[in-house]
């Protein structure tokens, strides 16, 4: 057994902070060990934590299960995230944005608010991963935010729950729906992009899979990575594949994220 932080909008962000991006954080923890000790660790990782609310519930954990392949099952309890909602100083902090970051929640309402969130926010670039607690509900679940997003990130598995569709007609039907960008992970194949303008595949980087929890978050943040230094969509593809590479290579979501340094050489 190991205990680990997480949460795949906390992975994402924790990601970037350590490839040296300036990054924030909304959400709640619980009044309890568990939330102090998040707290510390966003600290540590250099996540700026105006975001975050305490309240009188526990901490929102997950139970995790790793086969011998890599390949893992989750069980969440949301906890104190149940009760997100976003006012106008939650609203103020995440308008400083360059780009927001989304994922999905296990409570009914937590959806609502992340669209009236994303209806106010104005030029900040929306990305967004509904992972499969949003996209096994249906397309009309996430359009509203999905059609405002500049980028969504799924798996194989996720795009064909949402849509009924392979990968690329699926990703079709979401660029018609609004979204700009589709970066679809494919395991082993690497990933898949699209967008109005172009429509590519970017191979996978060779490693030892060890566990895959936190794979697309990772990608995730390397994706975004190469869009907040102007990569064009290809780089910011391949930048993704390796950090989700270097992720899946030890156990946990974030014991192999890379170093600032990791960042450097990529920008060389």
């Amino acid at each position: 057994m190991k205990k680990s932080f997480g949460g795949s909008a906390a992975n994402t962000i924790v990601a970037l902070a350590r490839l040296g991006k300036r990054v924030g954080f909304i959400g709640n923890i619980g009044n309890d060990e568990e939330g102090k000790e998040m707290l510390r660790d966003f600290e540590k990782e250099k996540v700026d934590i105006a975001g975050i609310r305490k309240f009188n519930d526990k901490t929102g954990f997950a139970l995790c299960f790793v086969d011998s392949s890599g390949e893992r099952a989750l069980y969440v309890y949301p906890g104190a995230n149940d009760f997100l909602s976003i006012d106008e100083e939650r609203l103020s902090y995440a308008k400083k944005a360059e780009i927001l970051h989304l994922s999905s929640f296990v409570g009914g309402t937590s959806i609502e608010e992340q669209k009236k969130l994303v209806e106010e926010l104005g030029n900040v670039k929306i990305s967004f991963a509904p992972g499969e607690l949003y996209t096994s509900k249906g397309l009309a679940f996430v359009k509203e935010i999905l059609s405002k997003s500049y980028v969504v990130f799924l798996n194989k598995r996720e795009i064909k729950l949402l849509t009924g569709k392979n990968y690329e007609e699926g990703a079709g039907e979401l660029l018609r729906a609004g979204a700009k960008v589709i970066a679809i992970t494919l395991g082993e194949e690497g990933c898949y992009i699209a967008s109005k303008k172009e429509k590519l595949k970017v191979k996978a980087f060779p490693t030892q899979v060890i566990d895959t929890t936190g794979a697309g978050d990772a990608f995730a943040a390397g994706f975004l990575f190469g869009l907040l230094e102007g990569k064009d969509l290809y780089e910011c593809g391949k930048i993704g594949n390796r950090v989700a590479s270097l992720c899946i290579s030890k156990v946990g979501a974030r014991e192999g994220l890379p170093s600032r340094e990791f960042a450097l050489q990529i920008l060389k």
